[in-house]
């Protein structure tokens, strides 16, 4: 998978969520690097992280209006309001959909193939679309065809 990390071009690497958040994050990252460089991405990630109080779903599904104005302001931030504003309803949603299947792992499961879960995803998160989708179920371990096989598939190469 040809993603930028610095000058070199690797998949990212995976991780074993262990709580909603770091589903949360994944996706979030890929909201952000939406029509923006990666390499802005990763090297803002850090402060990115910390602003949003390290990707606790709850903490941000309960973002107001206050704290948008204040992320706004907060230069460690990409600061797209429309993307902000998306993280939070995005974790939201999140925990709307552990609470129905009982995890976030069980809703990727529950929408069987690779091409279901990204229609679900799809319809159901803000700004993540078809890359955003497929990176995201990479990292978070879910079975993705080879990136060449995808990209073909989708008229990329």
């Amino acid at each position: 998978m040809p993603t930028r990390t610095g000058r070199e071009y690797g998949p990212p690497p995976q991780i074993k969520p262990k709580r909603l958040g770091d589903y949360l994050e994944v996706m979030s990252k890929a909201v952000f690097q939406t029509g923006i460089s990666w390499d802005v991405v990763n090297a803002k990630w850090d402060g990115i992280r910390d602003a949003f109080d390290g990707f606790d779903a709850q903490t941000v599904a309960d973002y107001d209006g206050g704290k948008m104005d204040a992320l706004m302001e907060d230069r460690r931030v990409i600061r797209n309001r429309k993307k902000l504003e998306a993280i939070a309803s995005n974790a939201a949603r999140m925990l709307e959909l552990e609470q129905q299947h009982g995890s976030f792992k069980k809703f990727l499961g529950a929408q069987g193939d690779f091409e279901g879960k990204v229609k679900a995803l799809k319809k159901e998160f803000k700004f993540l679309g078809e890359t955003g989708s497929y990176v995201f179920l990479y990292i978070v371990g879910e079975q993705v065809p080879p990136h060449d096989e995808w990209s073909r598939s989708r008229g990329r190469g």
